[in-house]
């Protein structure tokens, strides 16, 4: 079966530098040690010591960084240039995942999620591809319930990070 999925995509320029706006989302998510993380989640026997572990990774927006990918790097080492800067940055909370996936398990498939922060002319461009949308044809309230507050998480991150 293919599913056609129409995406919203939430985008901010910034006026800020690149390393400014990068160092503001990474202030704004926990970085636990993944290592360290997937062992304690692993290891854990109820419901409570799993909350417990990944809650100790969390910032206070309720988020985490899973991985940050330099894309631009492959190209800057093509190019022999000191351009383009873009990163992406995987983030989210185990918690709100495991929340939609209860209810619509291809929510999975879009979690944890993706932001991408680029240097161009006009600025830096802070994007993410809003779950909502990406849940939306899926028609279940209370997943969406869940992804439109994650949305509004990562709107408000990146919105504090580009002012």
């Amino acid at each position: 079966m293919i599913r056609k999925v129409e995406i919203e995509r939430f985008s901010l320029v910034s006026r800020k530098g690149f390393d400014a706006v990068v160092a503001a989302l990474n202030a704004g998510i926990g970085h636990p040690d993944m290592a360290e993380f997937g062992k304690s989640t692993h290891e854990a026997r109820s419901f409570a010591e799993l909350k417990s572990a990944v809650e100790k990774g969390l910032s206070e927006a309720g988020l985490m960084l899973f991985m940050q990918l330099d894309h631009g790097a492959v190209v800057r080492k093509e190019t022999g240039r000191n351009t383009p800067r873009i990163i992406r940055l995987v983030i989210g909370n185990p918690l709100i995942i495991t929340e939609m996936a209860k209810h619509v398990p291809d929510a999975g498939s879009y979690a944890p999620v993706t932001v991408l922060v680029d240097e161009r002319a006009d600025g830096v461009h802070l994007s993410y591809d809003r779950m909502a949308s990406l849940l939306a044809p899926y028609e279940n309230s209370d997943a969406l319930e869940v992804a439109r507050n994650l949305d509004m998480k990562v709107e408000d991150l990146l919105t504090r990070a580009a002012a």
